[in-house]
């Protein structure tokens, strides 16, 4: 493994803990390593059941992965309605969206190529 992917793992790996804290629903990761012309290696997708929810896991997720690893996102979209919110860190681009809207936009599908991972939680 390159130094790269081994930062990736951690990276992804410090998302999921932070989702994981404030309940995150329905965990699932992208991989897009193997389709071309895509701007980032892998999606990270949640949802949350309200706009509370939801700023609380992209606050949750940006104060784990900074204590941990200190990185910190390139750019966050979209936290003034907290419907759909995207945290860029480059070569990982997460979704948190509201339970609706995820279903509304379904990005799985659209990215059906990719290999899915779903995260199981014990919550």
């Amino acid at each position: 493994m390159t130094k790269k992917e081994i930062g990736t793992d951690q990276l992804i790996t410090h998302i999921i803990k932070g989702i994981e804290e404030v309940k995150g629903n329905d965990i699932t990761i992208l991989d897009l390593r193997e389709i071309e012309n895509t701007v980032c290696s892998y999606f990270v997708i949640c949802n949350g059941t309200s706009n509370t929810q939801v700023n609380a896991i992209v606050n949750s997720i940006q104060k784990t992965v900074s204590k941990s690893i200190k990185d910190k996102p390139w750019h966050v979209e979209g936290g003034e309605n907290a419907e759909w919110v995207l945290i860029d860190y480059v070569n990982v681009v997460v979704h948190v969206f509201q339970k609706h809207i995820r279903e509304f936009y379904d990005i799985e599908s659209l990215w059906g190529d990719a290999k899915t991972t779903t995260i199981e939680t014990n919550y």
